[in-house]
C-alpha cells in the first residue's frame, strides 16, 4: 500500500506510518486490538490548509476514536497545548460551525493523544503530559483537561510495544544504525582532518555529506537484514534526503544543549566568583546553568519544532551557521504565536 499524503513527509517516521497498514499495526500494538482492514482508518492529518493553518504528524479515526499521533525528537512539555490546537482544527473540519447550534447532540469521536519520542535526551519508557500542568493558576478540578501519553521508542525501551509492532521496531533499529554510523563518520572525519568538525566555520555541507553517508549505510544494512526491506527499497532516495534534514537537526539540538550548558556554566561561575567563591559559586552556577540551558534549549527547540511543522527544514539548517537569520526566524515565530492567540480569541468569542 502506498504512502498517504506524499506532500507532507518530512521525517522518516511520518513517511513510514503514512502507510495505512503500518499505522493500523501501530494502533493495534498500543491498544491490544486486532483490526485487520486498513480501510477502517479515516485519515484526518492536518495539511496546513485548514483552521489556523495547522499541520500535524498523523491523525485518524477508527472505532469512534480520533487518534492524534506526534513524533518528537525533543522532549516537549507544551505538547498538550499543541494537541489542543490540532484537536480543534480536526473537529472544525469534521463538524462545520453551523451544526453546533442545533438542538440535537453531536456525537464526536473520542480524542486520544500519543507522542512517539526518539530523541537523544534520556527519557523514561512512558511520560504523561497534562494541559492542566501548564495552567498559570492551579485548580482542583479544571474545566478543561487534555492528557498526552509520550512513549520512548528508542532501542531498548517499551519492548512489549516493539514486539507487537514490527514497523515500529524496524524504525527503532534504523534510527539506532543511523546514529551509530553518523558518530563513526564524525570520528573518522576528525581523525583525518586538521580542523575538527565542530570548529569548522561553515560545517553545513560537510555535515550533510556525513549524515547522507550514515543514512545510506543504515538503509543498506536494514535491507540486507530484512528490516523494513520493502519500505527502504521503494523510498530509498526520499529517505536519504529526508534523513539528512532530520539527523542534521538532531545534531544541532545537541550543539545547542552543549552551548547552553557552557553559557550557563560560564555565566554562573563568573557571578558566583564575584559574589563569594563558596556560596556564590553554588548559587551562581545553579542559576546560570538552569537559566542558560533551559531557556536556550526550550526557545530554540520550540522554534525548530514549529519550522518542522511548516516543512521548513532548510531554514533550520541555514540557521545553524547564520545567527542573524536565526534572529529573523525567532521574530517570525513570535509574530505567528501572536496571530494564533488573536485568532483563537476571536473564535472563542465568535
Amino acid at each position: 500500500m502506498p504512502i498517504e499524503n506524499k506532500k507532507y513527509k518530512d521525517t522518516v517516521f511520518r513517511m513510514l506510518f503514512n502507510n495505512k497498514i503500518h499505522l493500523l499495526e501501530l494502533y493495534n500494538a498500543i491498544n491490544g486490538t486486532h483490526y485487520t482492514n486498513p480501510d477502517d482508518l479515516t485519515i484526518t492529518t492536518l495539511s496546513g490548509e485548514t483552521f489556523l493553518k495547522m499541520k500535524n504528524d498523523l491523525s485518524f479515526i477508527i472505532a469512534f476514536e480520533l487518534n492524534i499521533f506526534e513524533h518528537q525528537s525533543t522532549q516537549c512539555p507544551n505538547i498538550p497545548l499543541r494537541d489542543l490546537y490540532y484537536l480543534a482544527a480536526n473537529l472544525k473540519d469534521l463538524f462545520p460551525s453551523e451544526k453546533l447550534y442545533g438542538s440535537t447532540v453531536i456525537r464526536i469521536p473520542t480524542p486520544r493523544f500519543f507522542v512517539f519520542y526518539n530523541g537523544i535526551t534520556t527519557m523514561e519508557d512512558k511520560v504523561t503530559y497534562r494541559l492542566s500542568d501548564m495552567f498559570a493558576k492551579k485548580v482542583e478540578s479544571p474545566s478543561v483537561e487534555l492528557t498526552v501519553t509520550a512513549l520512548n521508542i528508542n532501542s531498548g525501551h517499551n519492548k512489549d510495544l516493539m514486539a507487537a509492532c514490527k514497523a515500529l521496531k524496524g524504525y527503532s533499529i534504523f534510527v539506532d544504525k543511523v546514529r551509530k554510523y553518523k558518530h563513526e563518520a564524525e570520528v573518522e572525519y576528525d581523525s583525518t582532518h586538521t580542523t575538527p568538525l565542530k570548529l569548522l566555520a561553515d560545517k553545513n555541507d560537510t555535515m550533510n555529506h556525513l549524515v547522507a553517508q550514515a543514512v545510506t549505510k543504515a538503509i543498506d544494512e536494514c535491507i540486507r537484514e530484512n528490516t523494513l526491506r520493502d519500505f527502504f527499497t521503494e523510498y530509498r532516495k526520499e529517505i536519504i534526503e529526508v534523513g539528512v534534514h532530520e539527523y542534521s537537526y538532531e545534531r544541532h539540538v545537541q550543539v545547542i544543549q552543549d552551548e547552553s550548558y557552557n553559557s550557563g556554566y560560564n555565566t554562573g561561575y563568573g557571578n558566583g566568583f564575584d559574589n563569594g567563591f563558596d556560596s556564590g559559586f553554588d548559587n551562581g552556577f545553579n542559576n546560570g546553568f538552569d537559566n542558560g540551558h533551559s531557556g536556550g534549549v526550550k526557545d530554540t527547540n520550540d522554534l525548530y519544532a514549529w519550522l518542522k511543522s511548516q516543512n521548513r527544514q532548510s531554514d533550520i539548517l541555514k540557521a545553524i551557521d547564520d545567527s542573524n537569520f536565526l534572529s529573523q526566524l525567532f521574530e517570525e515565530y513570535d509574530e505567528w504565536k501572536r496571530n494564533v492567540e488573536v485568532n483563537t480569541n476571536n473564535n472563542i468569542h465568535a
